[in-house]
């Protein structure tokens, strides 16, 4: 089926990203959010990575304002029932995930195809919830999605070909690279990517080596363009522990068992740069490790 309209639920990190690649790429796009400051804030934001953009001359004044100009917003998520393709990105908690579908599934057309933007909840389970299974999928975005290249198309046991297809065909339009992965926890880049980290954070408890010198070791021992426990961080300490705690729960495997100090800085709300603390003190002009 032919995409052109999109629907984005969740104006936070992720959505207004993936709304920004999406009106760049010549889609009409409708984001909601329950919050018009977070809808206000994520327009705010397109616009001024937009206007980097152009400052770049990566793109123009014109290709700017019009990517703009296709965006809309709206805190009724049910206004999103006409488009062609929703993609949610809301909070990584499967109950919020589920309730979105169950309030949305009403009002859509019969061929909207659903996906979640989930970095590692069982798409089969999310698709089961709704009324089109096999118009469902995995559609899993890297951030900061307007830089980042990949993204992971997760089938569900019951995803037919179409829809793959479609959603195939629209992330090489977005001037992307998918990669197929099939429904287990975690997919393909976070099954790989968060047990890296999560032994760098077990590296740091057990006293091998410091926040700085873990860091310094991988970035120039392993080439890696941020340290992991920098990464962590960067993507949020508690999306950290959800994502170890899928993989250990659906895996059944103690290798996965997430590190206590991870847990011990989520119960702390030390959840990384988003609150200012985590394994770096964001507070000051330069990050400080905290340990």
């Amino acid at each position: 089926m032919a995409i052109e309209r999109v629907g984005i639920v969740g104006a936070g990190q992720m959505g207004n990203g993936i709304a920004h690649v999406f009106a760049l790429a010549g889609y009409e796009v409708l984001m909601t959010d329950v919050s018009t400051d977070a809808l206000d804030a994520a327009i705010a934001l397109i616009d001024r990575n937009l206007t980097r953009q152009v400052s770049r001359d990566l793109i123009t004044a014109d290709t700017k304002a019009d990517s703009m100009a296709r965006i809309g917003t709206t805190v009724k998520l049910t206004d999103l029932g006409p488009t062609d393709l929703i993609i949610e990105a809301a909070t990584e908690r499967e109950t919020i995930k589920t309730a979105i579908f169950e309030d949305l599934v009403p009002h859509l057309k019969p061929d909207t195809i659903l996906t979640s933007n989930t970095s590692s909840i069982s798409i089969t389970r999310l698709a089961s919830r709704t009324d089109r299974p096999e118009k469902f999928m995995g559609f899993h975005f890297m951030n900061p999605v307007p830089i980042m290249q990949l993204v992971e198309l997760i089938r569900g046991i019951a995803t037919d070909e179409p829809t793959f297809k479609t959603c195939q065909d629209v992330v090489e339009k977005l001037g992307k690279t998918s990669t197929a992965s099939e429904d287990f926890p975690g997919f393909i880049v976070n099954r790989i990517l968060m047990p890296m980290i999560n032994e760098a954070i077990y590296t740091l408890y057990e006293g091998v080596g410091s926040v700085q010198s873990i860091d310094t070791s991988l970035k120039l021992g392993a080439n890696h363009p941020m340290g992991p426990l920098e990464l962590a961080d960067f993507i949020g300490l508690d999306t950290c522990l959800a994502i170890m705690n899928v993989l250990h729960d659906g895996l059944a495997d103690t290798k996965y068992r997430p590190c206590p100090l991870l847990t011990k800085y989520v119960e702390a709300g030390w959840l990384g740069r988003k609150t200012k603390r985590g394994f770096y003190d964001y507070r000051g002009e330069t990050p400080i490790p905290t340990r």
